[in-house]
């Protein structure tokens, strides 16, 4: 693997599911050997986000495109991450 894939989770203060997918997709890209540059955006921090979002969290892209909305899938994440860091 050589490319380090960025990552940005959108999410907020307290949100559960927000603290799995960050857990999930550090695990997976530590298990596939995958650097990523892991950004988290709090949309209750931006009116804008906040209206565009809502409760729509976590919400995260891979390599600028959407990948997960809510829940991360392992499987697909391990793909996506491969597939980004090539």
């Amino acid at each position: 693997m050589s490319d380090v894939v960025p990552i940005t989770i959108y999410t907020r203060e307290v949100c559960h599911l927000c603290d799995v997918a960050e857990a999930t997709i550090r695990d997976v890209a530590a298990d596939e050997d995958v650097e990523i540059d892991l950004s988290l955006v709090d949309v209750d921090a931006d009116d804008d986000l906040r209206e565009r979002y809502g409760e729509r969290v976590p919400y995260v892209y891979i390599d600028g495109r959407p990948a997960f909305k809510f829940e991360v899938d392992e499987a697909r994440l391990r793909e996506k991450l491969i597939a980004a860091s090539r």
